[in-house]
């Protein structure tokens, strides 16, 4: 790799030829900001990273978005805007001696009075000791750092790494801004497939866009496909050179979906099936599983957390909510898929249908944060077991009341250490079958104070 690898040819540059070779994806790559497509938040008229790029503004900086939104493309932009040379890294083949190794062009070209900008796509692979090797070189301005992540840069960026750079989040393209691009490449006789004189129907490539997620590469993959069906039948004279709503699902083949199952994804995916259920959302709530499964997450998993939905949001109002999900679990490790998983699916629905109660799980953790801000007091004598003679000499169980033999089943015995006598952690709500218990706890309590004030 030497420092000048991965400059910037326009269409006419030293790698036009290899450019048309390339695919469909790379030959439509934007030169310019004005070719370029989306993240009006961040490149609109006045906005923070047009401003940054206009001023000429040489601080580094992260782009932080899902595939294809074009983070590596920006990249290169903004050298050739600035005239910078323009040197590509990659997190997963690259280590500390290429680091160390460019380091050291780069200072050298920045003694000439050159400029670098280094590109790290995927900077998340990279660990904390290759991190940190950047650190004195974007300090003292040897490079100008951009990183290219799908990852959340604050769990997988280093702090003193992550203080010196801005991050800029860029977001998923809108289908109908993918089919204008897509419409754009199959009349491109230049750089994209208006050679080939192929037309497309317009449900076909809205179709390609919206399985595409957003993700303008894997459009351009889908098209440039859909395109060699087309042409291929029109050579065998098995079609008229239109990619058609069949030709274009035959491209596809299979939805491209955003999930990772150790990532940040991973994580709003399920908070987001959480609250639904929570906010009584069926639709919602099957809508979010439904995109877990197909993004390969393990049943068991959902399981797992659909059975914490029913112990933290449904709790007493419904309590049979946990014998189903334990029910819905069992039938996952039974039955497998499918059937496993439609019995999570009616364990979900249920629940979103469910009266909701978090009077337990808000009572257990105020218990709790008492038990560790409180002096821990002994336990009453009254309620200490005595299973010897000795035991009993000293009063244990003395004056215990066993409650079977009360009446009403309730004594006026308290229960707990002297300093928090009077202290009520649970409340129930008026929910389902919790209403039912907090009448009971009320006539339980009515029961309790008669007897203490007789």
């Amino acid at each position: 790799m030497t420092l000048f690898d991965g400059q910037i040819g326009g269409d006419n540059g030293p790698n036009a030829a290899q450019r048309k070779m390339a695919p469909l994806a790379e030959r439509m790559r934007p030169n310019t900001l004005e070719e370029y497509s989306g993240q009006e938040h961040l490149l609109g008229p006045g906005k923070p990273l047009r401003v940054q790029i206009e001023r000429d503004d040489p601080t580094s900086m992260i782009f932080w978005g899902p595939p294809g939104v074009g983070k590596t493309t920006l990249a290169k932009i903004i050298a050739e805007r600035t005239k910078a040379s323009f040197i590509e890294f990659s997190a997963v083949l690259s280590g500390i001696k290429e680091i160390k190794q460019v380091m050291v062009d780069a200072e050298g070209a920045s003694r000439m009075g050159s400029r670098t900008i280094l590109f790290i796509d995927e900077i998340h692979r990279f660990n904390k000791a290759q991190q940190d090797a950047f650190l004195p070189y974007v300090e003292r301005g040897t490079i100008r750092l951009i990183g290219a992540t799908t990852e959340n840069p604050s769990f997988e960026i280093i702090g003193a790494l992550l203080s010196r750079c801005r991050v800029y989040v860029l977001e998923p393209l809108s289908e109908e801004m993918i089919t204008a691009l897509l419409h754009r490449a199959l009349t491109d006789e230049t750089r994209g497939l208006g050679a080939m004189k192929l037309t497309a129907e317009n449900d076909a490539l809205t179709l390609i866009a919206s399985y595409s997620s957003g993700d303008c590469r894997s459009a351009y993959n889908a098209l440039e496909v859909a395109a060699q069906l087309a042409s291929s039948a029109q050579m065998a004279g098995t079609g008229t050179g239109i990619i058609t709503h069949e030709v274009a699902k035959a491209a596809l083949q299979q939805r491209v979906l955003l999930y990772d199952k150790t990532g940040e994804e991973h994580y709003n995916l399920i908070s987001a099936l959480h609250k639904s259920v929570r906010n009584s959302d069926p639709d919602a709530a099957l809508y979010w599983l439904a995109r877990m499964f197909a993004g390969g997450e393990d049943p068991l998993y959902l399981a797992r957390r659909i059975t914490r939905m029913a112990i933290e949001d449904i709790g007493l109002a419904a309590p049979e909510a946990l014998n189903l999900c334990n029910s819905a679990r069992m039938a996952v490790e039974f039955l497998g898929s499918p059937e496993g998983d439609l019995a999570l699916a009616e364990a979900v629905v249920y629940m979103c249908l469910a009266p909701k109660s978090n009077s337990v799980y808000m009572a257990w953790g105020a218990v709790k944060d008492d038990v560790e801000s409180t002096r821990q007091e002994p336990v009453p004598l009254h309620l200490r077991n005595a299973p010897t003679k000795l035991m009993k000499q000293l009063d244990y169980g003395k004056g215990y009341k066993y409650a079977h033999s009360e009446a009403d089943k309730v004594s006026d015995m308290d229960c707990l250490p002297e300093s928090l006598l009077g202290s009520r952690w649970y409340h129930p709500t008026e929910e389902g079958l919790e209403k039912k218990l907090a009448a009971r706890l009320i006539e339980i309590r009515k029961i309790r104070d008669s007897k203490h004030n007789k």
